[in-house]
Order: C-alpha cells, then sequence, then structure tokens
C-alpha cells in the first residue's frame, strides 16, 4: 500500500502533476494506492477544472479513482478555502487528520509532494 500525500495546488508548479503521474503509474504497475489532498492541495479534486495548454490534473485524479485509488480530502483545510464535498469530483471524500494517520500506519510507503 502506498500513500501519496499532496499539498500543492495544480498548476501553480509541477508537484501534484508529479504525485499523480506517480500515483498513476503505481496503480499501472498493480500497487494499491491512497491519495490524500492537504492544505492547497485540496484544489486537485475540485471539480470544474478546465484548463487550457496543460495537463488537466483533475482528469489525471479521476484516472487514478478509476484504476481504483482512494481519495481523501483533508475537511479543514477544505473548509478553510470554501470548498464542500459538493464541490469534490466524484470519488473523493472530505476527511480529517485521523484518516491520514491510519492511513500512514497502514502503508508500506509514503511519498509526500
Amino acid at each position: 500500500m502506498i500513500t501519496v500525500i499532496i499539498s500543492e495546488a495544480p498548476y501553480g508548479r509541477e508537484r501534484a502533476y508529479s504525485a499523480l503521474r506517480f500515483a498513476l503509474t503505481a496503480l499501472l504497475e498493480g500497487e494499491d494506492v491512497r491519495i490524500f489532498l492537504i492544505e492547497d492541495g485540496v484544489y486537485v479534486a475540485k471539480e470544474g477544472q478546465d484548463p487550457d495548454e496543460v495537463p488537466n490534473y483533475l482528469e489525471l485524479l479521476r484516472q487514478c479513482i478509476e484504476q481504483g485509488a482512494e481519495v481523501k480530502v483533508c475537511g479543514p483545510c477544505s473548509k478553510a478555502r470554501g470548498i464542500t464535498e459538493d464541490d469534490l469530483i466524484d470519488g473523493a471524500e472530505l476527511a480529517t487528520m485521523h484518516d491520514l494517520v491510519s492511513w500512514v500506519r497502514e502503508s508500506d510507503n509514503v511519498i509526500f509532494f
């Protein structure tokens, strides 16, 4: 089990993009993957993204979910940014630090972007 933690917002820098590419590759290699979005990373799961001339992070996250990744989004981080569960892509759910601690405890590997 691999837990991928994403703290960077999409499109400003490439950390979230690299994290999603890593997660997709791990899934394709047969790994179980969990993705936890924290801090500005919560924007990665916000529905309605439609960027021009750059990869669509939301579509990459959707592919991860379709390949079996479990996705949780920090609830307090989302609330602070005005994001509700209704704003999130299907397959992503609000969570707490307790969920993250549990995932880290259960994981074989944890990577932070």
